[in-house]
């Protein structure tokens, strides 16, 4: 699930949904008054394969409470704007997907337009994990159902790797020393991609993650460090070095997400730097194997930036809340996470009973990572635009393309940062 602007997964833990048409908008509850159904709006998926698995999961879902839904999707790019648009007029529809942390699901919160949750989870006892429910708390009171944990790093064609005798990198040196050896056969090291603008914020995320922890993370985002610290220009440095040196497409920012995910599967990159959402998506779509690591530190292999995708939301206005609530509560039982890492390989983020669920090696290590993280037994970082406000993500986006193009110095990016955050 792109990030979420990446908005993409909207809506997701097992909900990857549809290449079917969107919508446009109508009162909540999908435009009529039957109590007994309800509208759910997503973002269109990453892959349409996702189609047939989600209307047997509603199908599912209707059998077992007689509770119809309405299924909205509307593109990506457009679910931000949308979804703001038709809360704000009093319409649009019961739940709905969307980006947790304060520049997204804050700023709904914010604005009164989620309806709140908190005595749900406590009659329903849903079991989300604390950090998780950090993320959708505000002004102490919990507004959304996390849908899954996420991981930021590298994906590499191992096949590539051995026949080049390349060994997992290790470091950022061994990073570059293996792009420059990647480049010398005709391949592109790194299919990075920043026509959107967000996945600019992923690439700092897990650069400076594998830098400085997840201590250094949390002072840079409690604003204990300052933005425009050296750690930062760094990081800005560090990918300003890695373009400059050939080991991305010769213009980034001028390729989208899904055509930079093509240049990975087809082979004709051999990195691909993005999140453990596309695990499924990349064996249905490449013919080798493949590994998925930290982005490498300055002095060790790096860890993970972990955080949240998309979460549940419920529409302020609706007039079906408890048809909307028992909606949520499906998504939160065990049958239902387990089915949801069986079928798309998303990682609840609640405690599931792993035990006979069949998982490729791949997903099988994601999972184990993400339980890692989840549990506070490994290290890791943060998706830095979960957690800060929307100026000062749209001030990250728009910084890391100005490196990229060669229109701002590390350093200006970086002084912008502070004054935004």
């Amino acid at each position: 699930m792109k990030k979420t602007l990446r908005y993409a997964a909207l809506g997701t833990a097992g909900i990857l949904a549809f290449a079917l048409a969107g919508c446009t908008g109508g009162a909540p509850g999908g435009g009529n008054d039957d109590p007994k159904s309800i509208s759910f709006m997503i973002g269109n998926p990453e892959d349409p394969a996702d189609l047939e698995v989600t209307e047997a999961d509603m199908a599912k879902f209707e059998e077992e409470t007689g509770i119809h839904v309405d299924l909205k999707v509307i593109p990506i790019e457009n679910v931000q704007t949308i979804v703001q648009t038709q809360l704000r007029s009093g319409e649009g529809p019961d739940v709905f997907g969307y980006d947790t942390g304060p520049g997204f699901a804050g700023a709904l919160a914010d604005a009164g337009l989620v309806y709140p949750l908190t005595d749900a989870y406590e009659e329903f006892g849903w079991p989300v994990y604390d950090f998780a429910k950090e993320r959708v708390t505000f002004d102490g009171e919990i507004v959304g159902i996390p849908n899954d944990i996420e991981t930021l790093g590298l994906y590499y064609n191992s096949t590539v790797f051995d026949d080049l005798g390349i060994d997992r990198p290790e470091s950022t040196d061994d990073l570059m020393d293996a792009c420059l050896t990647i480049k010398d056969a005709g391949l592109i090291p790194i299919a990075l991609n920043d026509l959107d603008g967000w996945q600019g914020g992923h690439y700092l995320s897990v650069i400076l993650s594998s830098m400085v922890g997840s201590k250094g993370m949390e002072e840079l985002i409690d604003g204990t460090t300052s933005w425009d610290s050296p750690v930062v220009v760094d990081a800005l440095s560090l990918l300003e070095d890695f373009n400059d040196a050939g080991c991305f497409p010769p213009s980034p920012v001028a390729i989208d997400y899904d055509n930079g995910n093509a240049l990975f599967y087809s082979g004709q990159a051999a990195m691909n730097l993005t999140g453990s959402w596309l695990v499924q998506d990349t064996e249905r779509n490449v013919d080798f194997e493949v590994a998925y690591i930290p982005f490498p530190g300055p002095d060790g292999p790096g860890v993970f930036s972990g955080g949240l995708g998309a979460g549940l939301f419920v529409n302020a206005t609706t007039k079906k809340a408890e048809s909307a609530l028992k909606f949520l509560d499906y998504m939160m039982t065990q049958e239902h996470g387990a089915w949801v890492i069986q079928n798309t390989q998303s990682i609840p983020a609640f405690p599931i009973d792993t035990s006979g669920i069949t998982a490729t090696p791949l997903f099988t290590q994601v999972l184990d990572d993400a339980a890692k993280i989840a549990e506070g037994t490994s290290d890791f970082g943060y998706n830095i635009d979960v957690l800060t406000t929307a100026e000062f993500n749209q001030a990250m986006w728009d910084g890391v393309q100005a490196v990229l193009t060669g229109q701002a110095t590390p350093e200006e990016v970086a002084a912008n940062l502070e004054a935004n955050r």
